[in-house]
């Protein structure tokens, strides 16, 4: 386990160097990290003392992504001071400091911040007790479902000062992918894999969404059967045995924009190899670019649809 957690590491950084290849590997080690140890658990909100905890965050350090997301998105933008280097989304975020990221937060520039509250994530632990030292509160936060982003961004409103607009948008979320069931609805669901990391070019190192988390619940409203629903983890490392014994109708592979771009046929070329699997067989490899379809946050709704448009895409004529 230990080996493994260092190579994924490893290939973070190795898949740190391009704007869009950043985002993916966040999004993977997050997943693959809670794949290893076993974490899925619902966000623990805010973290200080009683207070403080209770009056809104004027000035915010987002270590987390999908947090910086929810913050913009509920109106609390102004009040955050510093970003992770991964943060790429709202485009506002561009112009503000970057301040690290999961391994390896600049803890005195955060500081030097000043800010009243720092998102961070549930396996930062030592980092949360370095904050708490210096009397700032933490916002903790872990991957998990759909239900898990929604409580989230209301806790984020509630954290803020915003609780209205975050309620307001957890409603239209609930309502877009309400709309997307009843477009699936009754329709023939595809055996899917639904891939999210490999390596350029070749079929190896691939992992793909297990039967937990934000992809497999988005694969199943977009009318999708997650082929490796059966393993309780958000991710799965499958070898291409399993691939060929699970022998999925149709394979969606995301990755944030960027990484296969320009080079699309390159990368369906590797799938070739498995000719047997019906996905492949029939054509049903798809690439999906755009790094709102890794990212558990406002945006989970539209990546959705994108699912079941690629799926179904007689049901959005």
């Amino acid at each position: 386990m230990a080996a493994r957690s260092t190579e994924l590491r490893k290939g973070v950084g190795l898949r740190a160097q391009g704007s869009g290849h950043r985002t993916t590997g966040l999004v993977m080690a997050a997943l693959v990290v809670a794949a290893l140890t076993g974490e899925l658990a619902p966000t623990r909100g805010a973290q200080g003392g009683n207070a403080a905890a209770q009056r809104p965050a004027r000035r915010i350090v987002s270590l987390v992504p999908a947090i910086t997301e929810m913050l913009f998105a509920v109106g609390a933008g102004p009040q955050v001071v510093a970003v992770s280097s991964y943060d790429e989304f709202p485009p506002e975020v561009k112009a503000l400091p970057k301040v690290g990221a999961l391994l390896d937060p600049d803890t005195e520039r955060i500081l030097a911040m000043r800010p009243e509250m720092v998102i961070v994530y549930g396996s930062q632990s030592e980092l949360e007790r370095q904050f708490a030292r210096a009397g700032i509160r933490t916002f903790s936060y872990r991957h998990g479902g759909i239900e898990t982003t929604l409580n989230t961004i209301r806790e984020v409103g509630t954290a803020t000062g915003h609780r209205m607009e975050a309620d307001v948008l957890v409603s239209s979320l609930q309502a877009r992918l309400n709309v997307v069931r009843e477009r699936v609805k009754g329709l023939r669901r595809p055996r899917t894999a639904l891939v999210f990391d490999r390596q350029p070019g070749t079929l190896r190192a691939v992992y793909a969404s297990g039967g937990a988390g934000f992809l497999h619940e988005m694969l199943e409203i977009a009318g999708g059967t997650n082929v490796f629903a059966d393993v309780s983890r958000e991710s799965v490392q499958p070898s291409l045995e399993t691939l060929l014994a699970r022998a999925p109708d149709v394979i969606l592979e995301v990755r944030a924009t960027g990484l296969i771009e320009g080079n699309r046929g390159a990368e369906q070329d590797p799938w070739s190899a498995l000719s047997s699997i019906p996905a492949v067989k029939n054509r049903r490899v798809h690439l999906l670019t755009g790094e709102y379809l890794v990212v558990p946050g406002p945006r989970l709704a539209m990546a959705t649809e994108t699912f079941a448009r690629t799926l179904h895409p007689e049901a959005f004529k």
